[in-house]
């Protein structure tokens, strides 16, 4: 069979044995008439009153967005979401747009303007999340210790609105609701503790898994503290189309969204495999290779230990902030990245997708990368085997592996062996 995977801008085509497992997405239609489907989750919530009943009386409200690395469609939901709180006594000055920029940069300008609509950047007071902008933060409780500091627009306000994206997430088990608030507003304190080595360290499959999952615990305790109103996620196909509209109790709610997820992303086989073939998505999610962790850990999933990976990624901008790239340049193996990252005192932004992939690194035997934009010298520094032809290693590793997977979608993709 031949098997398309993106890779940066263009596609890859190879040719595979039909003995080879395909994974990828289940279709999934769009939604037909989209402002209906979001004016009428308004009206009928899952597990609370409608938005229109929650607004009256309120005095003011903080409507949390995600930022430009998610694909919400902003201009579709927040129009019903605005009308819905005006048309009930809340006067526009009262409202605040406060977008969850985690550990990111500020969205502005032209940016902006792409993500919620030249009307609303125009007429809402929009505010960005800035995790180090102290007098911007409230400390609401202590986890092990760690100070959980979150954005102070959003706890005083009256009313609180949560918005996002319902898609599986290697960490918290599905993004959307309760990640809002952590990571999405909170302090770099409170992110250095979430996404520390010694957290990170005990997620093992927890993609599209709430159980037994501590990250999702930590997040769910803090939610509960900073407190949520209403929140109304959406789940989209993998055309980008919305798909689902889900509204109400951050938990309810939230939960129907990842029940519509696990049909359209989990593929369920029989045991693991001792060969992953992958795509890290194409462009932009594989801009870096930074984001390339997703998908090694949804192969590492499905992998026996000792087996092989080999992912395709564009990288057009290379490995990754200055940060991502001097870890994966100093750190040889997975030995010498523990030694010096496990210690909190030592904790840098983004080691926990470095950790994600050293993880990969460790348990695979072997992990070739197909890759445009990555130098052999940077593939090499941390252990990978950089190739120039994936249809020819991939021949030669057919000759000795036998349980094949290929996962065209990698990180939109969760394999799960049957129980």
């Amino acid at each position: 069979m031949k098997i398309e995977l993106p890779c940066g801008k263009e596609t890859v085509t190879l040719d595979l044995p039909d003995t080879v497992q395909l994974l990828q997405t289940h279709t999934t239609n769009p939604v037909t008439n989209k402002r209906q489907a979001v004016e009428q989750v308004l009206a009928h919530p899952i597990g609370t009153p409608p938005l229109a009943d929650l607004a009256k009386g309120r005095k003011n409200c903080c409507i949390v967005i995600s930022d430009v690395t998610r694909p919400v469609p902003n201009t579709l939901i927040l129009p019903p979401i605005l009308k819905t709180l005006e048309e009930n006594g809340m006067a526009r000055e009262n409202i605040t747009i406060l977008i969850a920029t985690g550990m990111h940069r500020p969205n502005l300008g032209n940016e902006l303007e792409g993500m919620v609509g030249k009307e609303i950047m125009e007429n809402y007071r929009i505010v960005n999340h800035y995790c180090q902008k102290q007098e911007e933060l409230r400390e609401i409780a202590r986890i092990e210790g760690a100070p959980i500091e979150v954005n102070t627009h959003y706890l005083d306000a009256d009313l609180k609105i949560l918005t996002g994206l319902i898609e599986p997430h290697f960490y918290a088990g599905f993004s959307g609701s309760r990640k809002s608030i952590l990571p999405g507003i909170s302090s770099f304190e409170t992110m250095k503790f979430m996404h520390s080595y010694k957290v990170i360290d005990q997620l093992h499959e927890a993609n599209c898994r709430l159980e037994n999952n501590i990250f999702h615990q930590y997040a769910m305790e803090v939610t509960e503290l900073a407190g949520v109103d209403f929140i109304l996620n959406v789940v989209i196909n993998k055309e980008r189309e919305l798909a689902g509209v889900f509204a109400g109790h951050y938990e309810e709610a939230h939960k129907a969204g990842c029940e519509m997820v696990i049909a359209h992303a989990v593929e369920n086989i029989e045991k693991k495999v001792d060969l992953v073939i992958t795509s890290a998505g194409g462009y932009p999610l594989d801009a870096t290779f930074y984001q390339v962790s997703k998908c090694l850990i949804s192969a590492y999933d499905i992998l026996t230990e000792g087996g092989t990976i080999v992912v395709l990624c564009g990288c057009e901008e290379g490995l990754g902030s200055e940060e991502f790239c001097t870890i994966m340049r100093s750190n040889p193996t997975p030995t010498d990245f523990q030694v010096q990252h496990s210690d909190p005192e030592n904790f840098v932004i983004d080691q926990w997708c470095a950790q994600n992939i050293y993880q990969a690194l460790e348990h695979a035997g072997k992990i070739y990368i197909y890759s445009p934009g990555l130098s052999l010298d940077d593939v090499s520094r941390f252990s990978g085997i950089k190739i120039e032809d994936c249809q020819t290693t991939i021949d030669e590793l057919l000759k000795d592996h036998t349980n094949v997977a290929v996962i065209p979608e990698g990180p939109y993709v969760v394999g799960k062996i049957k129980q």
